[in-house]
């Protein structure tokens, strides 16, 4: 995509809807921090995507090789037949292998990636709470 596409595609989205907000906070006065534009994600959501995430992966790791041995084999003979066949076959064996590998990755890598920011953002919330005294906090409040 060209960068003159992508400014396109932010004014035309900006157009579209006024509370969208793209690599910048508002403006000072113009209410921000707090409307209905804050992304607020809570810990068991994360938990559910990221067992949706496994899932998948599983699913699919069971599913896209049912076919492959057999796939493998016709190229095989197909191909110890004299066949081009056969070798197209392979290619396209190959292919799927190399497809099937990208997908499933890209899977564990979302589902870690969220166990990942679940403990993470865990970890800050006690950073925060363990360090903040009371007496700081009453000297902010006061």
């Amino acid at each position: 995509m060209a960068w003159d596409e992508w400014e396109q595609l932010k004014n035309d989205a900006g157009q579209r809807s006024p509370q969208m907000q793209l690599n910048q906070s508002p403006a000072a006065g113009d209410g921000g921090g707090g409307g209905n534009g804050d992304l607020v994600v809570h810990d068991d959501q994360l938990g559910k995507l990221g067992n949706l995430a496994y899932e998948l992966r599983e699913t699919f790791r069971v599913d896209s090789d049912i076919a492959r041995p057999n796939t493998f084999t016709a190229s095989i003979d197909l191909f110890n037949d004299g066949l081009d066949m056969g070798s197209a076959l392979t290619e396209l064996h190959d292919a799927w292998n190399s497809q099937t590998a990208t997908l499933k990755d890209a899977c564990a890598h979302i589902s870690n990636h969220l166990d990942f920011s679940r403990a993470q953002h865990s970890k800050d919330e006690v950073d925060i709470q363990t360090s903040i005294s009371v007496s700081k906090l009453n000297d902010y409040i006061k």
